[in-house]
């Protein structure tokens, strides 16, 4: 045998030029001390018919581990020098099953035979294998999405479609936009601190993060992610909640019991990831989920692995890292959610879809080319639904709406041209799903109108309210089957998919227990029910509105029931936290009463609520919000500035223009306006989407003097540029920088800007307008001769949009200081710019740091004080 070792040798040089079986002599007290898993090195002699099985039985027989492995030793040395090369090769092909003797197979550089290479070499290796388990079940549980009626199954890859990821910092200021879920994982973009382990992941309500979460496991599934991920758990945040106070577990029941159990000895999967816990992935969705009172910054330390703690405690500990020091940890939450910086190793913003990303979803929700079109036309006419389709939740209900509406009356697809919001979405959706449980006939339509349908569907729209509402109540987002057997639901309302089983068996108990499919279909279920029970006096009515009462308030607030229910901002600044905090599912529920109780829906409701009960409602809530509104438009810090009264709202603002615009009352709206007593209305950093736009705009069109708004950092693009057109008429100062508005935004602008000519400042800064809209900018700065700033820094503009803005500097009478930092003008641009300074003497500043010029072509223009160009 050593002959032929030899005659192969000559004609592969990569083999060993020493005997196999002296190898493993010489490194018996090596392998006897790493070679943990004897089962794997049997099952693959015997399968190659190198061991008997009388040969295993011997093996078996050895009480201990390493004299398992003596053994396996002396009987493949005893068989000669292919079974010890081939006892190499296993160590070798199955890394993870030997991750001990890596560094020393590469030492050796050992390399196999042809024979040896065409053996067969199996990997019943324990960690492979629940690997494998785990990809198979998250391949399984990723592959669909979740739908709403539960006979339905749409392919993820079928209809996924990436939204705006944007890396932020401590202070959520934008690091540029994330390229594609694998940078996620990314050692070398947006890392915060280095000795944080959390990946936290926040958005909107409906903005799409459980979807990422569910793409990223199809994409672990499929072997298309981090390589050295070897194990991926995810857990949803609300089922922590299912767990009693009483309840006690070991990390190791809390992943292999409650997730994924390992087919073949778990004890050494779990060394395995105690070992190496930087194979691991771990996801928890919907930090917002847990009960209120969850703080992570006060939780008592569980350090062992091994000891019993609450769910809980092994939540906070696995995210601060006292449990699996070094595994990946992707955290999701609703904005206004914060977490310990030392937990942060990065944080990503979604901002749902920006309008290409909602053109490729219309082509993946429908293929046929004519419907496309068709629809994606009817969305350019109407930017208040393309702005609640920015949403992909809101984008997905209404896409299904009418893929029903298509399908069931067979005609061309066709979208409302009126005004639509929230209230009409999810009464929509709530209509459609009621009607497909109808009996279908061949021969007869379903005529049935939505007020028909409600009426007929009551009991079942009530039942759902109550369960609905008792979570919310009780900030829970889970219910036990006798929670909703209480509520007299049916085994066919169940069916409607509004309320489903909860995926997860056996947290917190064998039996099942269910879910709303989305919580903001809970908050609008809550808000009918507050709405159609004859039981729901006034103060239950607003009890949801009393939850924004900042702490140290709350007793003064139940003494009057018009007192305001919002923060407020005194002489001295912040009062308490921001008590939207942790509150979104209040938020929405509050917002879904109002659009409820507004008088459109006064037909729909008389039919389910008697005419007196529904008048006293909406006379308290109309009392409620008009005081509300008025006390807090009263707090609001001022600050004289610039020749402004300026006001600093903060997102608070943002949910009350919400709950305006869902009533849709001009009176409403026109007591709005009346109670901004400023000129500058200040909404940095609020998280406003491009939907509120219609909300702000429902405002200030009331508006009758002149205004300066400042929207910068939000999240609004073109479709909030076009929302706020009917504002433009009175608006001096438009500041819109940050806002992913791209050359199609700044056709808006100039088209309305132009018509009133009263603008003054402009501000663009980091968007994404290229030497297009730099045109549309330059003819905006032609035709308005009071315009003194503008901001167009960081952007795409290169000198063909920099000869463009040249050209309007130098016939400008009016501007003051023009910015167009970092954007890609070169030397001509330079130049150009240069020039215009020479026939307008009375600018002050044009900006260009950070443009594609070099030092020494920008010397040349060093005599030129008011051309900034490093």
């Amino acid at each position: 045998m050593e002959k032929r070792g030899h005659s192969e040798m000559e004609i592969i040089p990569s083999e060993s030029l020493h005997s196999y079986i002296k190898l493993l002599k010489s490194n018996r007290e090596l392998l006897v001390t790493h070679v943990r898993n004897t089962q794997c090195l049997l099952d693959n002699l015997l399968k190659n018919d190198y061991f008997s099985a009388e040969d295993v039985e011997i093996v078996g027989a050895c009480s201990t581990q390493p004299n398992k492995v003596r053994k396996i030793l002396d009987l493949v040395q005893s068989k000669g020098e292919e079974v010890s090369e081939f006892l190499l090769h296993v160590l070798q092909q199955l890394a993870d099953a030997f991750v001990d003797l890596r560094s020393w197979l590469a030492e050796i550089g050992f390399s196999p035979s042809r024979l040896i290479q065409s053996k067969t070499v199996v990997n019943t290796d324990p960690v492979s294998r629940y690997t494998q388990k785990l990809r198979h079940q998250l391949g399984r549980d990723s592959k669909f999405i979740l739908c709403y009626s539960q006979k339905e199954e749409v392919l993820l890859e079928e209809t996924y479609v990436d939204t705006i990821m944007e890396l932020v910092n401590f202070s959520n200021e934008s690091l540029g936009s994330l390229g594609s879920l694998a940078c996620l994982l990314d050692h070398s973009t947006g890392v915060l601190n280095e000795q944080g382990e959390t990946i936290f992941v926040f958005g909107d309500a409906g903005v799409g993060k459980s979807m990422l979460l569910q793409r990223l496991q199809s994409l672990w599934a499929t072997g298309q992610l981090d390589g050295g991920l070897k194990f991926f758990f995810h857990f949803r945040c609300r089922m922590f909640s299912c767990f009693k106070d009483s309840d006690m577990l070991s990390l190791q029941d809390l992943l292999f019991k409650h997730y994924c159990y390992p087919e073949q000895d778990p004890e050494e999967v779990f060394t395995f990831l105690l070992r190496f816990p930087h194979t691991a992935l771990f996801t928890f969705d919907g930090l917002d989920e847990l009960h209120s009172d969850f703080d992570l910054s006060h939780v008592p330390d569980a350090s062992s692995p091994w000891e019993p703690a609450h769910p809980l405690v092994l939540l906070a500990n696995l995210l601060s890292g006292m449990l699996l020091k070094g595994a990946v940890k992707l955290l999701t939450a609703r904005t206004g959610i914060e977490i310990p910086r030392q937990l942060l190793w990065k944080k990503v913003l979604l901002r749902g879809f920006s309008p290409s990303h909602l053109r490729a979803y219309t082509r993946r929700m429908f293929p046929d080319r004519a419907a496309q079109d068709r629809l994606l036309g009817q969305l350019e006419a109407n930017p208040n639904l393309c702005s609640l389709c920015a949403v992909p939740l809101f984008c997905w209900i209404i896409f299904r709406c009418f893929q029903h509406f298509h399908s069931a009356f067979d005609s061309s697809l066709q979208l409302p041209d009126c005004t639509v919001t929230l209230t009409d979405v999810f009464l929509l959706i709530t209509e459609v799903h009621l009607n497909r449980m109808q009996p279908v006939s061949l021969v007869q339509r379903n005529t049935r109108s939505q007020t028909e349908t409600f009426r007929a569907s009551l009991g079942t729209l009530r039942s759902l309210g109550q369960v609905a509402h008792w979570g919310m109540e009780k900030n829970l987002f889970v219910f036990s089957q006798e929670e909703v057997q209480a509520s007299e639901l049916q085994e066919a309302d169940l069916q409607l998919g509004f309320l489903r089983a909860v995926p997860e068996l056996g947290l917190g108990g064998d039996q099942q227990s269910y879910e709303f499919f989305h919580v903001t279909l809970q908050a609008f279920f809550t808000a009918f029910f507050l709405v159609v029970d004859d039981k729901v006096g006034t103060q239950e009515l607003l009890r949801f509105f009393q939850e924004w009462v900042p702490p140290g308030k709350a007793a003064a607030v139940s003494c009057s029931p018009l007192s305001l229910p919002f923060q407020c901002l005194g002489d001295s600044g912040l009062v308490g936290e921001d008590p939207f905090k942790k509150k979104d599912h209040f938020q929405f529920t509050n917002l879904f009463l109002c659009g409820l109780l507004s008088k459109a829906r006064k037909k729909l409701l008389q039919c389910v609520v008697p005419a007196a009960a529904l008048r006293r409602k909406r006379k308290a809530l109309w009392a409620h919000l008009f005081a509300s509104l008025r006390s807090y438009l009263k707090n609001l810090p001022r600050v004289q500035s610039g020749g402004y009264n300026q006001v600093q709202a903060m997102p608070t603002f943002i949910w009350m223009l919400r709950c305006i615009y869902e009533t849709q009352s001009e009176k409403v709206g026109q007591l709005a306006a009346r109670g901004i007593c400023a000129n500058y209305l200040k909404l940095t950093y609020c998280n406003a989407c491009s939907a509120d736009c219609s909300a702000l705009s429902f405002v200030l069109h009331h508006f009758r003097k002149r205004l300066a708004l400042d929207l910068d950092n939000n999240n609004l693009n073109d479709y909030g540029v076009r929302e706020l057109q009917p504002c433009f008429s009175c608006l001096t100062v438009v500041r819109l920088s940050v806002n992913q508005i791209t050359d199609a935004g700044v056709k808006v602008l100039y088209e309305e800007l132009t018509k009133y000519k009263i603008v003054t400042y402009l501000g663009l800064y980091n968007n994404q307008i290229t030497d297009i809209g730099a045109g549309y900018v330059a003819r905006i700065l032609d035709a308005c001769k009071g315009l003194t700033h503008l901001k167009l820094g960081k952007n795409k503009i290169t000198s063909e949009g920099g000869k463009c803005l040249a050209l309007a500097v130098k016939n400008s009478k009016s501007i003051l200081e023009v910015g167009l930092i970092q954007n890609q003008i070169t030397a001509q641009g330079l130049a150009q710019l240069a020039d215009a300074l020479q026939n307008n003497t009375g600018i002050t500043e044009i900006c260009l740091n950070g443009n594609l010029f070099k030092p020494e072509e920008a010397k040349g223009f060093e005599d030129e004080k008011r051309l900034v160009c490093f």
